[in-house]
């Protein structure tokens, strides 16, 4: 599933997460992100489409929940469908 960064996971799952970056990826680093419309405390920015992770570039993040996160999907090319839609909505207001 191609990620296009709407924020939406982010700011409304919950999810596994880790809590402190420079530890790593290790049992007492995780905490939980409860979600609940409150944005993931890795989340940067504030408009769909153009979100980011301040952890995505660590070399441990390809093992987190949040890199494994995906949806049913006939192949890794597809797009998102909830990143779709909230993009297609929020342009609408």
């Amino acid at each position: 599933m191609k990620c296009l960064k709407c924020g939406y996971c982010c700011i409304n799952y919950m999810v596994v997460i880790v809590d402190d970056p420079k530890k790593g990826l290790c049992e007492d680093n995780l905490i939980g992100h409860l979600g609940k419309g409150k944005p993931c405390k890795h989340l940067i920015g504030n408009t769909p489409g153009k979100y980011s992770c301040a952890i995505h570039d660590y070399e441990w993040y390809k093992e987190t929940p949040c890199y494994k996160h995906t949806q049913i999907e006939d192949s890794s090319d597809c797009v998102c469908r909830i990143g779709q839609y909230q993009i297609n909505n929020y342009s609408k207001k």
